[in-house]
């Protein structure tokens, strides 16, 4: 059943990256169109995986403001989750390797997926300054700041990097908690859960300027202090 499941999710990737990859190799690529296309994925993959999902302060998200979204990172499940429970526009930093998955990789890249390359300084740092312009234009970009999933559920240490795009757009980091999806798929596990209950809480944003570069630790903590008390 979870093998079952599981491949249902993958089809459903596959069946979203087809046009996305089509787009791409002929430049008709259009952001209304993804917008639409994330969303409608997302959702299948919660809906398949018979998710409930509860969410807490929208409030904090009010408004069409593109944030730098900041989560903790417990599955590969908290991606459709997320992009379900905060209701903007918005695109992921994702790991280099994943780009070089034939059609998929493409379809990410047309789709305006970042990728992520921390072994390699130039191209990490031209990633966030995508990363800026499309903050820029009005997308929200969401990062998992532990830059790997957590196989204890227990919230791991913060890379800086997602920090210094905040800093470098001016915009607003929205501190996002989920809680659930290790159930759902543990990382490092195939065996997928069906009915469990997800919890999404969304709290106060926070405003890098008001940290500035000089206080840069002081603002990593702030934000992580923020998701770990709603763990």
């Amino acid at each position: 059943m979870s093998f079952g499941f599981l491949l249902l999710g993958a089809l459903e990737t596959i069946r979203v990256s087809i046009p996305s990859y089509t787009e791409g190799i002929l430049h008709t690529a259009r952001r209304e169109r993804t917008n639409a296309r994330i969303f409608a994925w997302s959702r299948r993959l919660v809906e398949e995986a018979g998710i409930a999902i509860e969410t807490e302060g929208l409030g904090h998200a009010a408004g069409d403001e593109p944030f730098v979204v900041m989560s903790n990172h417990q599955s590969l499940y908290d991606i459709p989750v997320v992009f379900q429970a905060v209701p903007r526009p918005m695109r992921m930093i994702a790991k280099k390797e994943l780009f070089s998955i034939p059609v998929f990789g493409r379809a990410m890249l047309a789709a305006e997926i970042i990728a992520l390359d921390r072994q390699n300084r130039r191209r990490a740092i031209a990633a966030m300054e995508q990363a800026k312009a499309m903050v820029k234009s009005g997308l929200s970009i969401w990062i998992a700041p532990e830059g790997t999933r957590s196989r204890t559920g227990e919230l791991g240490a913060f890379k800086r990097g997602g920090f210094h795009l905040a800093l470098g757009t001016g915009a607003r980091i929205l501190p996002v908690t989920v809680s659930g999806t290790r159930d759902v798929l543990p990382a490092g596990s195939l065996r997928l859960r069906r009915g469990v209950r997800v919890r999404v809480r969304l709290s106060a944003p926070v405003t890098p300027a008001d940290y500035g570069k000089s206080r840069l630790d002081e603002l990593v903590g702030e934000v992580r202090s923020r998701i770990a008390a709603q763990l």
